[in-house]
């Protein structure tokens, strides 16, 4: 019987040896997870079970449990390699097989799909492509979608400036303001068109009351017949952005402000240098450039007055024609109308300053990046400064990993002990977090694990010392005379 027990121990040896050798191989293994012995002792033992005073019969292996501990993150140059922080395991799939897997080495094949060093599809939450949002529970192979992103034109353009409340008016347009007379065909056009508009009305202003009126209007065209955008001494301050057409080309859009009075403002709109409404650039012909202004009022304590967004009910910018720097039409929607919103504005006693711009238009744009976030959104970065998200890589858990089936290739399969798996977005649940450009390590301690070669060896040792015990003990009787 010794016999038997110390073959029993030297066969559990052996197999602990190869178990601690197996995870010393993998200690560089990237989602590697160690293994470890367990054992259990043997008794013979009748129908009925053993006697009271049995002596064992040795030792069995009775399983081989992998340790799904976390193992240490290492971060890496590429944003497609993937670390799981916490529970989980990547899904692939192989031709249809499902597998999980820890190992994050990811890359893109030649049609663009996510797949891992062994070929294995990533898979993921795809995206809808008319509302753009992720179709959460369909899970499909991810895909990166290398096409260029559409451009898209603009309808808003958001700005918070300040105007010098100590500026002067131009000394062009005081002139032509304080000189203004009938004799002016600028002023005598802006006088009769407020005297018509006042007998329009179902009770006309006092004669009086409306020549005061009318002869403020005609002032204000003769000092406005002064805007030369190509002579700075005829506005206070300008600033400028890009807006862009249908077709993604862009066009620069130029603010010019001129003070009228103590709190108002005239505030011109031109795209290209050209006059919004004739795309006419500038020239002495004024019935072929006439931008008309936008009126900026402000209270005592320099704040705007004017409601915003600027032409409200309609647009600050309507029929819009876009044309290259020819003057030709580019080929892109034509009547264009948008929004400029100054909402924040105010005009205090300092320098001219735009502290806030933007317009939510974009020109077309190849893709330069990719990344994943810690909820495993998938964004794809493009050359226009856009980001669009191209699908959610999922996780999975078990209820018992360690009835997971090895596949290897540091890869495991549902078995009917691990039951179903429990697939979702990371960070939900119980499931990790993704960290992208990062490789979660073996979990394998090589201290530890010298320590069981140690140990094993001295088990062999031991094992084999009760055989040789034995044989010795068996020569002694068959020496008997």
């Amino acid at each position: 019987m010794s016999f038997n027990t110390g073959l029993s121990g030297i066969r559990a040896a052996s197999s602990d040896l190869n178990i601690t050798g197996n995870n010393i191989a993998n200690a560089g293994t990237v989602g590697f997870k160690g293994s470890r012995a367990e054992f259990g002792d043997v008794y013979a033992a009748s129908i009925l079970g053993t006697g009271r005073n049995a002596v064992g019969s040795g030792v069995l292996l009775n399983n081989v449990a992998q340790q799904f501990t976390q193992g240490n993150i290492n971060y890496t140059e590429n944003s497609l390699d993937l670390a799981i922080n916490g529970n989980g395991f990547f899904v692939t799939s192989d031709e249809g097989a499902l597998s999980y897997t820890r190992a994050g080495y990811f890359g893109t094949d030649r049609e663009g799909f996510l797949t891992n060093n062994s070929g294995a599809r990533l898979q993921g939450f795809g995206v809808n492509a008319a509302s753009g949002q992720i179709n959460q529970g369909v899970q499909t192979d991810l895909r990166v979608d290398t096409r260029s992103a559409d451009p898209r034109a603009t309808s808003e353009i958001d700005s918070t400036i300040n105007l010098n409340s100590s500026n002067v008016r131009p000394a062009q347009w005081a002139q032509s303001y304080d000189n203004a007379s009938s004799g002016d065909p600028v002023y005598q056009d802006a006088y009769d068109e407020t005297i018509l508009a006042n007998s329009a009305l179902p009770v006309p202003l006092p004669d009086a009351e409306i020549a005061i009126i009318a002869d403020t209007a005609g002032r204000l065209a003769a000092g406005r017949a002064t805007f030369d955008p190509t002579d700075s001494s005829t506005y206070n301050s300008s600033t400028s952005v890009n807006v862009f057409d249908s077709l993604g080309n862009p066009h620069t859009l130029t603010k010019y402000f001129v003070k009228t009075g103590g709190n108002n403002w005239d505030m011109y709109t031109l795209i290209d240098g050209r006059d919004v409404a004739t795309n006419n650039l500038p020239s002495p012909d004024k019935t072929l450039f006439d931008p008309q202004p936008v009126e900026l009022s402000f209270d005592e304590n320099g704040r705007l007055e004017t409601p915003q967004p600027l032409g409200t009910p309609g647009k600050a910018i309507q029929g819009w024609n876009p044309v290259d720097s020819t003057g030709q039409p580019t080929g892109a929607d034509t009547g264009v109308e948008f929004d400029i919103n100054l909402t924040g504005t105010t005009q205090f006693a300092s320098s001219f300053a735009v502290t806030a711009v933007s317009q939510d238009g974009f020109t077309t744009g190849e893709l330069a990046g990719l990344s994943i976030d810690e909820e495993g959104l998938l964004v794809a970065r493009y050359t226009n400064g856009q980001t669009r998200t191209q699908g959610q890589v999922v996780l999975a858990n078990f209820a018992n990993q360690q009835g997971l089936t090895p596949l290897g290739d540091t890869a495991w399969a549902q078995s009917s002990a691990s039951g179903e798996p429990v697939v979702g977005a990371p960070q939900s649940g119980t499931l990790g977090a993704i960290q992208s450009g990062a490789l979660e390590q073996s979990n394998v301690d090589l201290s530890e694990q010298l320590i069981n070669l140690i140990i094993a060896q001295r088990n062999y040792q031991a094992n084999a010392k009760t055989i040789q015990t034995e044989d010795a003990v068996t020569q002694t009787i068959i020496n008997l005379r």
